[in-house]
């Protein structure tokens, strides 16, 4: 009876003999059992064999393949198109082949997802980074530059060139003498141009400085330095030109330099003494007298502190911290700073003079930008910022007579007031509108917007166009002009300052008038100023237009500093030289902000 049941409901493959129970079975080709397959049973056949062959498609990749580690991985586990193999005519039904079919066209399109996910990935990391600090920006060919652009570049290279021809490795150009001359014996306008020849874009006059570094400057030069102008000339631009450019040889000269300069900080004061001798490791006063410029010992903070996180020596950042936590500890007016300062006591010199000016200027500056390049960690330089704002309202704001311009005077003795300003204060204007920029208050950028107005006058109220050293501000009511030029202060000596904060201004805002008022400085400074065969010279006598006189010296800074805000000042590139990603120390080179630091707070 089981027998017969099971010859009623079973369904015969034509595998076994028909007889079922104990009689042997048969075995036969595969040929003779296809051939005595009912079209039925050939039919459930070929949608088996299709099932399986989706199973392998899909099932079986997904169960015993480990995920995928990349889209390249993902494109080697895809079973290539041309090698999906043609359907049995013999043995599969024609339904088979649609299936292979479809599998296939599933097959190209997922190659093409990855490779469009591929070629989107590769947009995404044009440029490799040189470090955590980098941008991805390619100075060297990524570059629209405008018109006013590639004039600004051809002056550069006007400069350049004189300084190749006459001064070449040397530390200054005497443009009217065709002479050079020395003051540190490290390639100090060479070295400080380095920067500015990557972020102009000037590969080949790049390549060409980088192997004179490479091959000839070295730093076991036997005399004396001032500390802070070797630190924010040459180590500043060495760093700045290895974060730009991530070139190894960079790096190497600053870590050596900044090396050469530790022993300065090696006594008792936690104020450094201002010169040390790079080859044999000694430091002393300057030879005017015992006291130390207060700018100077607290304007190296930002090169050692990069550097130490360059090198991963945490000396460097130790010995200026100390620096700047003493001075932080010493009593002020409120919040302002005497322009002399003791290496052996550690104290402000008594009744010194309080001015925004010369030896008292990038004090304040770097307040400002050390809190910025910590990625705003170290607040403490934020509130002595703000306090020195404070103070400097109360105690050196005034206003001229007749066109009530603002402008920043000076306390001498540190108590009677005087209506001088110099050229060097109008790093001021910009250094408040980055101070709004980083989240304080309105009433910075409002006070940047009036000062730089004032710096822009001291330039167009002069016959030349061109900004003298020193102005006084006339007080008096019914005065005829705000400025008073003394014939010792006429000089020019082609800084930056004033064009420094015009580039703030204009990236923080997009006002034309910055950029006009910056194109007039540049335009004087080509006729006034420009040598025809060497170069530029710093001149006498803004106040005589026919006959200035040249001074026969071009300085490091004109190169490193002035060419290069105006550079920036007519970029259309926010991207160039970010104000989020990097912050310029006082020589104009560009070192990174801590990014992680101000992610962390």
């Amino acid at each position: 009876m089981a027998t017969s049941f099971r010859r009623d409901v079973s369904i015969n493959l034509g595998l076994y003999s028909d007889t079922l129970g104990d009689v042997p079975k048969k075995r036969q080709s595969l040929l003779r059992s296809w051939r005595r397959l009912s079209s039925l049973q050939r039919l459930i056949c070929g949608v088996l064999f299709i099932c399986t062959v989706i199973i392998i498609f899909y099932a079986l990749p997904s169960r015993t393949s480990a995920p995928a580690k990349s889209i390249q991985e993902d494109k080697e586990r895809l079973l290539p198109v041309d090698s999906i193999p043609d359907p049995d005519q013999n043995s599969i039904v024609d339904d088979h082949e649609k299936n292979l079919q479809v599998l296939k066209e599933k097959a190209r399109e997922d190659i093409a997802k990855d490779q469009q996910k591929q070629e989107e990935g590769n947009r995404e990391q044009m440029l490799p980074p040189v470090d955590e600090h980098s941008l991805k920006y390619d100075y060297f060919g990524g570059q629209k530059q405008n018109d006013k652009q590639l004039q600004i570049i051809a002056a550069f290279r006007h400069a350049w060139q004189a300084y190749k021809k006459y001064a070449w490795g040397h530390d200054e150009l005497h443009p009217i003498s065709k002479t050079s001359s020395e003051w540190f014996g490290t390639g100090l306008t060479l070295v400080d141009s380095l920067d500015t020849l990557v972020i102009m874009g000037l590969k080949e006059e790049y390549e060409e400085a980088k192997e004179w570094v490479a091959e000839r400057l070295t730093f076991n030069v036997d005399r004396y330095v001032n500390l802070f102008e070797i630190s924010i000339r040459n180590l500043g631009s060495l760093l700045a030109t290895y974060h730009l450019t991530g070139d190894e040889i960079m790096k190497e000269k600053a870590i050596d330099l900044g090396t050469r300069l530790l022993p300065a900080f090696n006594h008792n004061s936690k104020i450094p003494f201002s010169d040390v001798n790079l080859a044999h490791g000694v430091a002393k006063a300057p030879r005017w007298g015992p006291d130390s410029s207060t700018s100077e010992v607290t304007t190296i903070q930002l090169e050692f502190r990069d550097l130490s996180k360059v090198s991963g020596d945490k000396r460097f950042e130790r010995a200026v911290h100390e620096v700047s936590m003493h001075v932080h500890d010493l009593p002020k007016t409120e919040g302002l700073v005497p322009i002399f300062i003791s290496a052996n006591s550690g104290d402000f010199r008594a009744s010194g003079t309080i001015t925004l000016g010369a030896r008292g200027d990038s004090y304040y500056e770097y307040l400002l930008k050390q809190w910025v390049q910590s990625g705003k960690r170290l607040t403490v330089f934020k509130d002595d910022f703000e306090e020195s704002v404070r103070g400097m309202k109360n105690k050196l704001l005034r206003r001229s007579e007749p066109n009530k311009l603002l402008f920043i005077g000076e306390l001498l003795n540190g108590r009677n007031f005087s209506p001088k300003m110099d050229h060097l204060v109008c790093f001021m204007p910009g250094t408040l509108a980055l101070a709004h920029h980083n989240g304080l208050s309105r009433e910075y950028f409002e006070l940047a917007e009036e000062l730089v107005r004032t710096c822009w006058e001291m330039y167009n109220k002069m016959p030349t166009r061109l900004s003298p050293e020193i102005v006084y501000f006339n007080l008096a009511q019914g005065a005829a002009e705000d400025l008073i030029v003394k014939p010792l202060d006429a000089h020019n000596l082609l800084r930056p300052e004033t064009l420094e904060s015009l580039f703030y201004m204009y990236r923080f805002t997009g006002d034309k008038k910055y950029r006009d008022w910056g194109w007039q400085i540049f335009l004087a400074f080509e006729k006034h100023t420009k040598v025809p065969d060497a170069g530029y010279s710093s001149i006498h006598n803004v106040k005589d237009a026919g006959n200035p006189r040249f001074r026969d010296k071009m300085e490091s800074f004109f190169l490193s500093e002035t060419l290069k805000y105006l550079y920036l000042l007519f970029s259309d590139d926010p991207n160039l030289i970010s104000l989020d990603k990097f912050v310029f120390n006082s020589e104009g080179h560009p070192l990174p902000i801590d990014k992680v630091a101000e992610a962390e707070l």
